[in-house]
């Protein structure tokens, strides 16, 4: 994916400004930001879903706005609100999906793969809010695709939920799937993305793994007790303190070093915007 100068306004409000952002083949990335900062404007542009006002965009070697039917059967896509197919079981939704390809994956071993061979008799309405996003997720990889957009994809689940559905991101990117998910869960960004983009006000302020985003935008905080006062002190270099003062023959009791975390840096990069 190649995205160069990526704008798109509605009427006064300029919703993505001057985006650029490189996916590669393979690769995790996850897009974070604020409610309206434009994550939701850039992917359904990605997607071909909604037309740019400016820049280059080309997406599986092609550009979204233009490219045809053939395009679409390459990516898949897992938006936020669960499906709705209540009336229908989850092997005759699997079926109805998979009939519009002109290829793909047999229904049943996609329903083994997120999870969901034992309620493929089941009707959609009786599946749990998890069990719906791992149905979401089967019919947005029902075709095998090079390209898997994902909009939320475990928002309203709860910690054992969400942590399953990790292990089902990282069997689909194992698999050689490219990923492009947006989250609001700091920690599910450092856990499954190889990259993380974050997005404010329109547009992308910073781009890396997690470990280097993080590095690179906070410091680590030190703490010990001397003379019966708690002493703090921030610092990129946090051995290197510690070794100075040990070295001066002060006594750093009840010692300990805080490294800071992925939220540390998003939440210092959306406040310099």
């Amino acid at each position: 994916m190649h995205v160069r100068g990526l704008s798109k306004s509605y009427g006064r409000l300029q919703a993505v400004r001057d985006l650029d952002l490189d996916v590669a083949y393979g690769e995790v990335v996850a897009i974070l930001g604020p409610n309206g900062a434009g994550k939701s404007t850039t992917i359904e542009i990605l997607e071909g879903h909604r037309r740019r006002d400016a820049g280059e965009v080309r997406v599986l070697g092609e550009d979204p706005g233009t490219a045809d039917r053939d395009w679409r059967s390459r990516i898949g896509i897992v938006l936020q609100d669960a499906s709705d197919f209540g009336t229908l079981t989850v092997a005759e939704t699997m079926r109805m999906f998979a009939q519009c390809y002109g290829r793909s994956r047999r229904p049943g071993d996609v329903l083994e793969l997120v999870g969901l061979s034992a309620k493929s008799a089941a009707r959609v309405r009786t599946l749990s809010g998890g069990q719906r996003r791992r149905l979401d997720v089967a019919l947005g990889i029902i075709a095998s695709p090079e390209l898997l957009f994902m909009d939320e994809p475990t928002t309203g689940f709860d910690p054992e939920a969400r942590r399953q559905f990790w292990d089902l991101i990282r069997v689909l990117a194992a698999d050689g799937t490219t990923i492009v998910l947006t989250t609001h869960y700091l920690e599910e960004a450092a856990a499954l993305a190889d990259r993380v983009a974050v997005i404010a006000a329109g547009r992308l302020v910073a781009v890396d793994t997690p470990h280097r985003l993080t590095a690179a935008h906070t410091t680590a905080t030190v703490r010990w007790v001397e003379r019966g006062q708690e002493r703090v002190v921030h610092t990129d270099r946090p051995t290197e303190f510690i070794r100075a003062q040990a070295a001066g023959g002060g006594e750093l009791t009840e010692l300990t070093v805080t490294r800071p975390s992925l939220e540390d840096a998003y939440l210092q990069l959306i406040g310099a915007t």
